[in-house]
């Protein structure tokens, strides 16, 4: 078989889904089609559009192949989702999203049968974003699912099954604050039992395995080859990470942005964590537990700026450092370190300017960055992954708030496209230079630090 150098990568996040190729000799996309990650509101529950993403993912493979050619097929997505599968491998039950709160309504009835932070490494978290809560709520709300249901596949795996028709799960995802996985034995939660899905698990996969040929009727409604290698898949913050886990050295972390942003500490100082501040224990694409914590840091962004300018000048930089113009946690109160409590700002927010505004955002997003950073024992340099990498200023904070290096990822927007790419590489993994740190030295420095150091005093 010919060298793997173009990979069609699907990435499905909380807001897009993407197809990319990804060129794996320059590790870089050569071309990316999106489409919004728009739920559904039900019956029977808000949803995620699986049908439609299918068709368009197909498409999006055919017009990608033909101009650029792809060898290889890899997927990562979002994590808190799985989809439930009949005996004739259809849904058993629409894909419940994970924002969704009614699992809440049962949320004491879970309680009584969920594992553990000690045996899962996984915190409690609200609505359905402990994927065994939505399994619990599912079962419960439908009495007839349980019998329906033939096989749980994790939600990379969903799709190499639409493209293979091969059965699997895979540990990141599985790891991934579900509650159906014990990290320290490599092996489902007692939860799973609980919920009598241990027969219906599909069989645990490594993210690299190379499943089956694509189906014959992928190959016809897409023009790909039959017999091109498709990766079993990976979750996408663990997609983020994993160039840098064959890459690297420890110690290192990884902070992964998007949606959310997503702090993965490798090698780092042992530290107890505290699962009431949503941190937990990710699995990386080896079955290594990684210490992570985790806030709705692209949502906050979002929530904050509602349509303002990105961007500011250096008199808005002066302005929102010379005044101390902060913003305290948390915009998203449902998660991240500071949950339940509700932002403020240091000024009246109406009198801000756009570029003031996105100047104290883009600080206040470091320095929640940093808390994570903390609360996981991260040491040594850090890697930002996806859009916060293009946001000097959050960058240029970040390493004034932890006194460490900080680089921004080079190449892709969205360094999960990579990372799930890298899936399928013939045993590439040389050491490619990395960027270096981005952070200014003298009078911008310390002003950085001061306003760090009142950030963090005025949270006490």
């Amino acid at each position: 078989m010919a060298a793997i150098r173009n990979v069609g990568v699907i990435d499905i996040g909380k807001t897009n889904a993407k197809v990319a190729v990804v060129d794996l000799g320059q590790r870089r996309e050569l071309g990316v089609l999106t489409r919004p990650n728009t739920v559904l509101p039900g019956p029977p529950y808000p949803h995620f559009d699986l049908e439609g993403h299918w068709d368009f993912i197909c498409d999006a493979l055919a017009e990608l192949h033909k101009a650029h050619g792809i060898d290889a097929l890899s997927v990562t997505t979002h994590g808190a989702s799985a989809v439930l599968l009949d005996a004739e491998g259809n849904l058993a039950a629409p894909m419940l999203d994970y924002e969704f709160a009614g699992p809440d309504d049962l949320a004491a009835a879970y309680d009584v049968i969920r594992p553990d932070f000690a045996e899962t490494g996984s915190p409690r978290l609200g609505m359905g974003l402990n994927l065994g809560a939505q399994l619990h709520w599912q079962l419960k709300t439908d009495p007839g699912l349980l019998d329906r249901v033939a096989t749980v596949l994790t939600y990379p795996q969903y799709w190499t099954y639409k493209l293979t028709g091969v059965l699997s799960n895979e540990v990141t995802s599985l790891g991934c604050h579900t509650d159906l996985w014990c990290p320290s034995e490599n092996r489902f939660s007692s939860l799973v039992n609980r919920l009598g899905l241990e027969e219906k698990m599909a069989p645990v996969r490594k993210a690299g395995d190379r499943l089956g040929s694509v189906l014959p009727e992928v190959v016809a409604r897409t023009g790909l080859p039959k017999d091109i290698p498709v990766a079993c898949g990976i979750h996408d913050s663990n997609a983020s990470l994993y160039p840098h886990l064959i890459l690297r050295q420890p110690p290192f972390s990884v902070v992964s942005t998007g949606t959310w942003v997503i702090v993965l500490a490798i090698g780092g100082g042992r530290v107890l964590l505290d699962p009431s501040r949503d941190t937990l224990i990710n699995v990386n694409a080896f079955g290594d537990p990684v210490p992570s914590a985790r806030f709705m840091g692209g949502r906050e962004f979002d929530m904050i700026l509602k349509g303002r300018e990105k961007g500011c000048s250096e008199e808005h930089i002066d302005t929102v450092l010379s005044r101390e113009i902060m913003l305290f946690p948390a915009v998203d109160p449902r998660s991240g370190p500071f949950q339940g409590s509700e932002y403020h700002w240091s000024v009246d927010e109406t009198l801000l300017t756009d570029g003031e505004c996105f100047a104290a955002l883009s600080f206040y997003l470091a320095l929640v960055t940093a808390e994570c950073l903390a609360m996981t024992g991260a040491e040594g340099p850090i890697v930002v992954e996806g859009p916060f990498a293009q946001n000097g200023l959050y960058l240029e904070m970040l390493e004034a708030a932890t006194g460490r290096p900080v680089e921004a990822s080079a190449g892709s927007l969205t360094g999960t496209s990579i990372g799930a790419a890298l899936l399928v590489a013939d045993g590439d993994t040389e050491k490619r230079p990395q960027a270096g740190p981005r952070g200014r030295g003298g009078e911008r420095l310390s002003r950085l630090k001061q306003y760090a150091g009142k950030w963090q005093e005025q949270l006490q």
